[in-house]
């Protein structure tokens, strides 16, 4: 399986509530991967790779957070440049949309990780694995 289960959480803008989210993964034993935090002025999103997202979903569902799921692909890539180029350019000559984009590494000058949010997630499948570019797995992602 290609597809890797995002956590998205709305968070209010204010003081402690990142805090209260991070204390109730560490609570449960749950291990962030990447995040990133897209913010308004009265409210953020908070997108997580982790390594158990049933888990990560209910314990932050019963400590009262707004969580969703969401489909994402993680491609590894070297860490060097013009490597992201070369996957976005494989997804843009198929005509695919990029929703949203953020990585992560695990160690720098080694591989980087990708995660994609695509509009159109069997085609971008196809096209990735055309170029011999490298779409983790789930459990791959999850044990990183």
């Amino acid at each position: 399986m290609n597809k890797v289960n995002q956590i998205s959480v709305f968070l209010e803008n204010k003081s402690g509530r990142l805090a209260q989210l991070t204390r109730t993964l560490a609570n449960h034993k749950i291990n962030i991967r990447a995040l990133c935090i897209a913010e308004t002025i009265d409210y953020g999103v908070l997108r997580l790779i982790v390594n158990d997202p049933q888990a990560t979903r209910t314990a932050l569902t019963n400590a009262g957070f707004t969580v969703t799921s969401t489909e994402v692909l993680v491609v590894q890539m070297p860490d060097r440049p013009g490597a992201l180029a070369e996957v976005v350019d494989a997804l843009a000559s198929q005509g695919i949309n990029i929703e949203y984009v953020y990585a992560f590494v695990a160690r720098s000058g080694e591989d980087a990780f990708v995660v994609f949010r695509l509009e159109q997630m069997a085609a971008a499948i196809k096209a990735l694995s055309a170029r011999g570019i490298r779409i983790l797995s789930s459990e791959e992602v999850y044990s990183i």
